[in-house]
């Protein structure tokens, strides 16, 4: 089966470079009208300008596809509500948010200043929460949508210098995890994605060798996956780089109970290796479920 896009519109943020340029010339290639958002800054958010967004869109149309720009930052409710607008207006609907739009104000927590952190939160999580909100009204009505948040391994592993970074990519796993409980019956389905590639954001860091085998387009078929009608998977986190694909999830030791008497911190330090000891393991699904192992219910 060949998976296509044809009437559905998609918006992808932050696509005038890297990853989002990837995921929006392969959603236009498979028949997806296309938003292509990007502000023009640089990596660290400073700057604008047109150019970006507007180079992918010619690409698309040059390939025979359909697109148009919008230029508005994340960052602020009113500019992401703007973005569904722009696919309202030009397209006359959305089915599809590819949430890809990032910066990077990489230092020490130490030394980090809190408008630095701040700002990071903004655009990667806030930015996420904002374009969403203002295409889920449009989904949930029309009982169908597909949303992919792009959450990072830094956020999930931990990565040095990046406390603003990795707090907000992990952030949008928990609002994955509320959204999918509440989009499920609407048909409006929602996952995460943690990619490895090569962009503007990574570049410096890595071998032109490394950069070659990491392409951002070898993420991107996970990202037309889970945008597709033929997807029925929702809240998961998807590891995609290189090639090779992979599903994350969390999972909670067994643990110890401490039953007829309060538990004291004697009974955490005695049984610690016990409480920590994941070799057999249990997954939740929903918070109510891991709270019913909790109290033995």
């Amino acid at each position: 089966m060949t998976i296509r896009f044809d009437n559905r519109v998609a918006i992808v943020t932050g696509a005038g470079n890297g990853l989002g340029r990837a995921h929006a010339l392969l959603l236009a290639s498979r028949g997806a009208k296309v938003v292509v958002n990007d502000p023009g800054g640089a990596v660290d958010g400073k700057g604008g300008g047109h150019a970006a967004a507007d180079k992918v869109v010619a690409e698309i149309k040059a390939a025979g596809g359909q697109a148009v720009p919008n230029y508005d930052s994340v960052a602020e409710a009113k500019s992401a509500a703007n973005i569904v607008k722009t696919a309202v207006d030009s397209f006359g609907t959305v089915d599809i948010v590819v949430n890809n739009a990032g910066v990077l104000r990489d230092k020490t927590f130490h030394n980090m200043t809190v408008e630095d952190f701040d700002f990071v939160v903004k655009v990667h999580f806030l930015g996420t929460a904002y374009v969403t909100h203002a295409a889920w009204p449009i989904l949930r009505s029309k009982a169908y949508g597909r949303v992919v948040v792009t959450s990072s391994n830094s956020g999930i592993y931990g990565n040095f210098g990046q406390s603003n970074y990795g707090g907000a990519k992990l952030a949008v796993v928990g609002f994955m995890n509320a959204l999918r409980l509440e989009g499920q019956k609407y048909n409006v389905l929602i996952n995460a994605l943690a990619p490895v590639a090569g962009t503007r954001m990574t570049e410096s860091l890595m071998t032109p060798e490394m950069l070659e085998k990491i392409k951002p387009e070898f993420v991107s078929p996970m990202v037309a996956y889970l945008c597709s009608e033929q997807c029925q998977r929702t809240g998961e986190i998807w590891s995609a780089g290189a090639g090779y694909f992979a599903r994350i999830e969390y999972r909670e030791a067994p643990g110890v109970r401490i039953e007829g008497r309060a538990p004291t911190v004697e009974d955490v330090m005695e049984n610690i290796d016990r409480i920590a000891d994941l070799s057999t393991n249990k997954v939740y699904r929903t918070s109510t479920e891991e709270v019913q192992a909790v109290v033995g219910g």
